[in-house]
């Protein structure tokens, strides 16, 4: 039986909306698109035809609307993984919990989760400027040390092919995204797995004042291969996405407007509009 959950592990603020995103459930569209940077989410908004909410606290910017008769959530989630495990926590939350009662609904609500995010390449062959479905998502960092899940035989190979590959102390994780969504919004985009870096600077090699401890994360992760399975490109939610939608029964996908090629040194030069791009894409393929 499902028990009352306390006040101090859910917390619901004195307006009835949930702690960090600042939402009631009425709020909440079933597709989502979630974005890093909260200025991102007024470049999703502006291309929907109305908008009926708009919600800023924290990082957590949320503009609610339609697109071509859809109903959308466009959310900012901040970086790194931490912020995801708060994001798709909360997000689950308003729509399997009673919030006045603080019950689990008996009846599971699966919702649709879009990242649209920037990314780097780390393979020759996909240059600044293209566009990128994560098949899977890679987690370097240790958010699923705190979680229980199963993985398939081919996630738990990679997983140790890649702490062996780093020779990192703990198992990187590795989960597949939406099969249902990669199907719907992947069409005319390549298709890769991504690395999911818990931090910009040293955690992806880069060296201003201070030298990494595996500076050469980047070219070891590129040459990983686990059957036909290779690391295409790296950030910093992807994984964090895959692991909490499958812990809580939600369609997660992770689409990348690649802005940079860390095997040639390249850079986009207008990313802004790669971005852009990304996202009328996305917002096209939700509407068909």
């Amino acid at each position: 039986m499902s028990k009352r959950i306390p006040e101090s592990e859910l917390i619901i603020n004195s307006d009835g909306s949930i702690y960090h995103l600042n939402l009631k459930p009425e709020h909440l569209a079933s597709t989502i698109i979630a974005v890093g940077d909260p200025d991102r989410v007024e470049k999703v908004s502006q291309y929907f035809d109305t908008i009926e909410f708009k919600m800023s606290k924290r990082e957590f910017v949320t503009h609610t609307g339609t697109y071509k008769g859809k109903r959308i959530t466009a959310i900012s989630t901040g970086m790194g993984t931490d912020n995801i495990e708060i994001f798709m926590t909360e997000l689950d939350a308003l729509v399997n919990i009673d919030l006045e009662t603080r019950m689990p609904k008996e009846s599971h609500t699966s919702l649709n989760i879009i990242r649209v995010g920037t990314s780097g390449s780390m393979q020759a062959d996909i240059p600044a400027g293209s566009m990128l479905a994560s098949r899977y998502g890679v987690g370097l960092d240790t958010l699923m040390a705190y979680y229980t899940t199963d993985y398939t035989d081919l996630e738990a190979n990679v997983a140790k092919a890649i702490q062996k590959k780093l020779g990192v102390s703990f198992l990187p994780y590795c989960i597949e995204g939406s099969k249902v969504l990669l199907k719907r919004l992947g069409n005319g985009l390549l298709i890769g797995n991504t690395a999911t870096c818990p931090g910009f600077f040293a955690p992806q090699g880069r060296e201003v004042r201070l030298k990494p401890a595996i500076p050469d994360i980047i070219e070891r992760l590129s040459t990983i291969s686990v059957g036909d399975f290779k690391m295409t490109n790296f950030e910093m939610e992807t994984a964090g996405y895959y692991a909490m939608g499958r812990l809580l029964g939600h369609e997660v996908l992770s689409l990348n407007a690649i802005v940079a090629n860390r095997i040639t040194h390249e850079f986009a030069k207008d990313s802004y509009a790669i971005v852009d791009q990304l996202i009328k894409h996305t917002l096209d393929k939700i509407a068909e």
